[in-house]
């Protein structure tokens, strides 16, 4: 058993930003577990268009009414208000002073602002193609100078420790839900640890992996929301999962995202005939349309046309020389691929990339559940809306890193640790009687068909008919999964998918409820013309 002031679950760039601001004060100890090995994994590593910051022509105004008119009328003018103005100087304070992230810089030692889709003036500060990695390696870095931050690795949180719920006291079931911590699986050991703090912290990252196409990681697979969700936290705007509009469509290489830069930077969409098609769908905006719309529209051309994939050309539009010093990464994944993106086009299907929906905070990172707390992609803060503004995610979970740590910082006192319930108070987990060995056939062959489901009735375009009949077979398939997990041993896979169809099912009846079309959630039936369609 464990006991810590705070745990934080996940250590991309908000769980990560949340430990160093508490960890400035030195007498606080902070636990940080992360399911993965190696301490970079996240979906935060993969970003790669870059972050973004406001430059000299830009103001918090201006950048505030492009995130509500991504938003498609469903984000919060609060929370777009708060990224506006708080994200830019913690991104100098954060990332730059204390990181030292090194954004790139042109001869002159001037930052170098770039464009990318839906945004009204060049505000987007990147490393090259690989901003995420950059900024973990930096995070992650000066997290380990930190001697009172201890981060564990090959921990998968299983299960939150909340009151009633997991209490021996039986008047519990009169006082609100608080969250004590939680079950954590020891990959290594092969042992649960029961790990009690003071607050918690969900930075679990998205969920992307329950659809059989996604640029997510294979951590995505929405743990922090399922944990939340069985916990009792309330959970709103599920169904708008935002599907990018272009992922490499090439063998072995499925997946991997062509960042909305290259657009960015003048990058255009074409059938595979060579026709821009994307004035079609939006005239003002064209191939810098918000991501649902352009997103939206390949589909609609794949369908339509039964075209396998469609095509993004930068070889025409970008000197030859300047393609792999702005996207080195991209470059040479394509290259392995066999295109030469210098000379070519590349192939591009959607993928899904963000849940902009998740466990419900305030302006704090607050849930409902009290000492729980939530931040970045797990999380809804309001800021996204029914569709995210490209390049906000990174910034959100920078702010409400640092703001939760903040209220965590101004509520903890010395005593914290003594009103923590004794290891007498709370169950150890139990394994008794669980002899069988997890079948990885069964797990995969349950999320493979978790994400085929997900893909072709819960997808880019949905209708009463498909999500009626995703509810039906996730139903089915979440009793399957559960018998299944009670009556094996543990393992991170089984964790994993037992998460997995618990999100996917969550996901799936928010979206059959949500009858109109708004920004990324769209339904061929929509009960109302309301809301960003377009297509």
């Amino acid at each position: 058993m464990v006991k810590t002031e705070v745990l934080i679950i996940g250590c991309g760039i908000a769980g990560a930003t949340a430990a160093l601001q508490l960890a400035l004060d030195p007498g606080r100890q902070i636990t940080v577990i992360t399911r993965a090995s190696d301490l970079h994994e996240s979906n935060s590593r993969y970003a790669q268009g870059g972050i973004v910051s406001r430059n000299s022509d830009d103001s918090a105004e201006l950048l505030t009414a492009d995130i509500l008119a991504a938003g498609a009328g469903a984000s919060s003018p609060i929370a777009a208000r708060i990224l506006a103005e708080e994200g830019p100087p913690l991104l100098e304070e954060i990332l730059v002073r204390m990181a030292g992230i090194p954004f790139d810089r042109d001869a002159d030692g001037q930052l170098i602002w770039g464009q990318e889709a839906a945004h009204s003036r060049r505000r987007i500060l990147h490393v090259g193609d690989g901003t995420g990695q950059a900024i973990i390696s930096g995070l992650i870095a000066a997290l380990r100078r930190c001697p009172n931050v201890t981060i564990v690795p090959d921990a998968t949180a299983v299960d939150l420790i909340t009151f009633p719920h997991h209490s021996r006291d039986p008047l519990a079931v009169y006082r609100p839900i608080t969250c004590h911590g939680a079950y954590v699986f020891n990959r290594r050991e092969v042992t649960v640890h029961r790990y009690l703090s003071a607050a918690t912290m969900l930075a679990t990252g998205g969920l992307g992996r329950i659809y059989r196409n996604t640029t997510n990681p294979p951590g995505a697979r929405g743990d922090g929301l399922a944990m939340a969700q069985r916990a009792g936290a309330r959970i709103i705007n599920a169904e708008y999962v935002q599907f990018h509009p272009t992922a490499l469509a090439a063998p072995g290489a499925e997946g991997f995202l062509i960042s909305e830069a290259v657009r960015g930077e003048g990058g255009v969409l074409l059938s595979p005939d060579g026709r821009a098609f994307m004035a079609d769908y939006s005239p003002e905006w064209k191939d810098l349309a918000p991501r649902d719309v352009v997103a939206r529209a390949i589909h609609h051309e794949m369908e339509t046309h039964g075209y396998s994939h469609v095509l993004l050309d930068i070889a025409s539009r970008m000197p030859a020389h300047a393609i792999p010093a702005r996207f080195p990464n991209i470059y040479a994944t394509c290259l392995q691929a066999g295109i030469d993106i210098t000379r070519e086009p590349i192939p591009v299907v959607p993928a899904a990339h963000y849940s902009c929906g998740g466990v419900w905070v305030d302006e704090r990172g607050r849930s409902t559940i009290e000492n729980l707390y939530a931040l970045g992609e797990v999380s809804c803060t309001g800021v996204h809306g029914a569709n995210r503004l490209a390049s906000t995610s990174l910034l959100e979970g920078l702010v409400w890193g640092q703001r939760a740590a903040q209220h965590i910082e101004n509520s903890l006192n010395c005593a914290a640790l003594s009103r923590l319930p004794s290891p007498a108070d709370v169950p150890p987990w139990d394994s008794s009687g669980l002899v069988a060995e997890p079948d990885p056939a069964l797990i995969q062959g349950d999320m493979q068909t978790i994400q085929n489901v997900m893909w072709h009735y819960v997808g880019l375009v949905r209708s009463a008919d498909r999500l009626s009949r995703a509810v039906r077979e996730l139903r089915h398939l979440w009793n399957e999964i559960e018998t299944f997990y009670h009556t094996s041993k543990l393992s991170d896979g089984l964790i994993g998918l037992r998460n997995a169809v618990e999100v996917a099912l969550t996901v799936a009846l928010a979206a059959r409820h949500n009858r109109q079309s708004r920004g990324c959630h769209y339904r061929q039936d929509a009960a109302s013309g309301k809301g960003n369609g377009l297509i």
